[in-house]
């Protein structure tokens, strides 16, 4: 069994320096329990504009019987160069349901993580990007178009947004190891119920 875990920054691990991430520690634990291959497939930085252009050709590759899709905070940025939101909420709809569209291609079982809340105190803008700035208010627009989403088409939607708090972020954006322990925590549950269907079938 193949699980591929489709992200950003967060997905692959940044601000866990002790087990590299949620997505890390699932493989680890799943390791342990199932003869199961997890690739962790986060890019830092990506928007599901990014991911539009390598899940296909990703995916075709490690033959996965479960997508997880944890992607959109970069979406959800102001860009302060032209005054605008990165992209539009009835765009980003539209990349999340492409997204679908292609993983349908490989499995039925199909997960989206929602998006994690921010500490606008050191996102407005970030320090390492001047040109961006991350707000909670844009972020919980489009964990609703994701959870509205997943409602529509029958998936699992994991909630993240009410997760995390100031002190689980090591940089305002990022969980700490304690952040993404909670994240972990919060995840591994959801993934394992469906993890235990597909070996019963």
């Amino acid at each position: 069994m193949a699980i591929c875990i489709f992200g950003d920054s967060i997905t692959w691990g940044a601000g866990d320096s002790e087990k590299g991430g949620w997505a890390e520690r699932l493989k680890v634990y799943f390791a342990k329990k199932y003869y199961i291959n997890i690739y962790n497939l986060g890019i830092s930085g990506n928007t599901t504009e990014d991911l539009l252009k390598r899940i296909e050709s990703e995916s075709k590759f490690r033959e996965p019987n479960i997508i997880v899709f944890a992607i959109g905070i970069n979406d959800a940025q102001f860009i302060h160069s032209t005054n605008s939101n990165r992209i539009s909420d009835n765009d980003f709809r539209n990349n999340i349901e492409k997204l679908y569209t292609i993983a349908k291609k490989f499995t039925t079982k199909i997960i989206f993580i929602g998006l994690t809340q921010v500490d606008e105190s050191k996102t407005r803008p970030i320090p390492w990007d001047t040109n961006k700035t991350y707000t909670n208010e844009r972020i919980k627009q489009f964990d609703q178009i994701i959870k509205d989403f997943c409602s529509e088409n029958n998936l699992k939607f994991i909630p993240v947004n009410d997760l995390l708090n100031n002190d689980d972020l090591i940089d305002g954006l990022h969980p700490n190891t304690q952040g993404h322990i909670k994240m972990f925590k919060r995840i591994k549950p959801e993934i394992e119920s469906v993890i235990k269907k597909e070996i019963q079938i």
